[in-house]
């Protein structure tokens, strides 16, 4: 896609997604904005092979985010600026609101600074951009891409990682809080200016920086500030996973000096953790490292260590939530099925609801893109079930009520929602439109595949099912019982009733107004399907019905996970240029 850029650096501005703290053009290496009660976003960026904009020094890069919102691109906050480094990796992490239920684009641009001046303002400085959005960075946990300039050209080799976790305020979160004492010292006229940094040591040995503390000033025994990180972000689930500690000596044109590390495990840390005893906060054991200078060690025969740092205390909360599932590796798995019943009209009519108007989509194509285009960031092979149900079908025009579209019965996927679109088009010619109205042979066909996935006791895939139909089911016993077996899988249930039918019926299907029963008595685990019928978003945005009908899935995905007692699993490690995806 190519990069869409403006002349000049947008100014900062208010925006509705801006993240707690601003950097602005701050030089010191700076803590992460501390986590918010609602369920949001972090978002750590960095880059390498940038341009080189200036003359006597290599640039100093910041990164601006950019949310669109109405079709304005909207600032939503900023990194630190990192003197004279073309692969910078950015401590400052963007918080950004998400809500599964919406396409929420985002737009990157890396600047080079130029000191008190903040970001520059002309095209000289802009060293390139890229656009996705939230629901591609979370459902691949690591997204790398080119840098564009103006008119989608390649910002030579440069690139932009960018890699996502959950954040919340009870929400799976470590709070750590160290010291130093007696660290080396570095400066002649004064004492060190310490900061601590802690990098995470993946399965390829690369390090990924996972917090960098405040500066200390003037002081070789240090208390930084408590701060709180992911657990995901530190130890991706593997309280064994080895992480690196860094000690440093500030220095404002960049070139820190080394004060010592140390190696550890979120294992050991947990010493440091304290217990709750009815309601009583005890503290942990302080845990401690001694920082060691790996050249000292072999320069100087008495050599015991730079300082020491401490771990004075541990507090871990664990609650699993939707983008738990989703990060863990969580595919939603998306299928349509579309009703092909007479009542729909002959579709070379134009007062036909299957009618194929080229210049406008019908309800049924409005629909199913609206929700298809959300849910496919969260499948990785976009490949999407297409069914049909109450249709003759060739070869011998029996009626059907859940075969497949494509007219392949091995294997009903397509290529994505555009292959869905033209697999619906191409297959209405070929069928004739007969009745009954019957969902509940589709509703057990995907809980049938739900049920496997089921039994593989991992939260591996979860199915959202959309059903497009233009009048109140016809086997409404069939489809309750249906609803309630499907109510223990792993699948959601949504309805659009299409064209102006009475659908009050309908509402029984929705728990919204009571627990929905088998006809036996028997109600659902829980609450699955949600209805709506189209023409009350007829004349709104194709945005409003997705976030209408898609609104209640992370909730029923968590209470099913939570009922069957299966955490996320741990997210799998990538290569670093896994992602690398060229302009679409």
């Amino acid at each position: 896609m190519p990069f869409a850029h403006g002349a000049a650096c947008p100014p900062s501005r208010p925006a509705a997604h801006r993240a707690t703290a601003t950097m602005g053009e701050a030089t010191e290496p700076s803590p992460q904005a501390p986590l918010a009660v609602l369920s949001k976003v972090e978002l750590r960026v960095s880059c390498k092979h940038l341009l080189d904009r200036d003359t006597l020094n290599k640039s100093d890069p910041c990164v601006l985010l950019l949310m669109q919102s109405q079709g304005q691109w909207m600032e939503v906050d900023r990194s630190e600026v990192i003197k004279s480094n073309l692969n910078p990796v950015f401590a400052k992490i963007f918080t950004v609101d998400y809500y599964f239920e919406e396409v929420q684009k985002l737009r990157f641009e890396v600047y080079d600074s130029h000191g008190h001046a903040g970001v520059g303002t002309h095209d000289d400085d802009f060293l390139g951009g890229m656009e996705c959005t939230v629901g591609q960075i979370v459902a691949q946990k690591r997204v790398t891409k080119p840098l564009f300039l103006k008119y989608g050209k390649f910002a030579g080799k440069s690139t932009i990682t960018v890699i996502s976790e959950e954040i919340s305020g009870n929400n799976g979160y470590v709070e750590l809080a160290f010291r130093a004492k007696k660290l080396d010292d570095k400066d002649l006229f004064s004492k060190s200016d310490p900061f601590l940094e802690i990098y995470r040591i993946d399965d390829d040995r690369s390090e990924q920086l996972v917090y960098r503390t405040e500066v200390v000033k003037n002081n070789l025994s240090p208390i930084w500030e408590p701060f709180k990180v992911s657990l995901n972000s530190l130890c991706s689930c593997e309280e064994k996973r080895k992480l690196r500690c860094v000690v440093w000596d500030y220095d404002s044109r960049g070139k820190h000096d080394f004060i010592g590390e140390f190696f550890t495990t979120f294992e050991e840390m947990q010493k440091a953790m304290g217990e709750n005893k009815v309601g009583v906060r005890t503290w942990g054991q302080p845990v401690q490292w001694d920082c060691m200078n790996p050249k000292y060690k072999i320069k100087k025969r008495n050599y015991k260590n730079s300082g020491v740092v401490v771990l004075l205390d541990l507090k871990i909360h664990r609650v699993y939530s939707f983008l738990d599932y989703i990060m863990g590796g969580c595919q939603i798995h998306f299928t349509v099925a579309i009703d092909f019943t007479a009542s729909n009209g002959d579709p070379r009519n134009s007062c036909s609801l299957h009618y194929i108007n080229p210049y406008q989509p019908n309800e049924y194509l409005k629909a199913l893109v609206a929700v298809g285009e959300i849910c496919q960031d969260y499948d990785s092979d976009k490949k999407f079930s297409a069914l049909g149900f109450g249709a003759r079908i060739p070869p011998k025009y029996e009626v059907s009520h859940d075969f497949a579209i494509n007219f392949n019965p091995d294997n009903d996927e397509c290529e994505g929602i555009q292959g869905v679109v033209e697999s619906y088009q191409s297959c209405l010619p070929k069928i004739q439109l007969y009745g009954p109205t019957n969902v509940a042979p589709i509703i057990s066909k995907v809980a049938r595949v739900a049920a496997d996935e089921e039994r593989t006791k991992e939260a591996s895939q979860y199915f959202i099912l959309l059903i497009l139909t233009d009048g109140v089911v016809t086997d409404m016993a069939d489809t309750r019982e249906a609803i309630v077996r499907a109510s223990y899988l792993p699948m959601s249930i949504i309805i659009v009733g299409v064209g102006n039918a009475d659908f009050t019926d309908m509402q029984i299907l929705d728990g919204d107004d009571g627990i929905l029963r088998s006809p036996k008595g028997e109600p659902v685990l829980r609450d699955i399907v949600q209805f709506v019928p189209f023409r009350e978003f007829k004349n709104a945005s194709p945005t409003a019905l997705a976030k209408c009908v898609l609104a209640e899935v992370p909730k029923q995905v968590v209470e099913y996970y939570s009922y069957k007692a299966f955490p996320p699993r741990c997210p799998q490690p990538e290569t670093p240029d896994s992602n690398l995806s060229s302009p679409q």
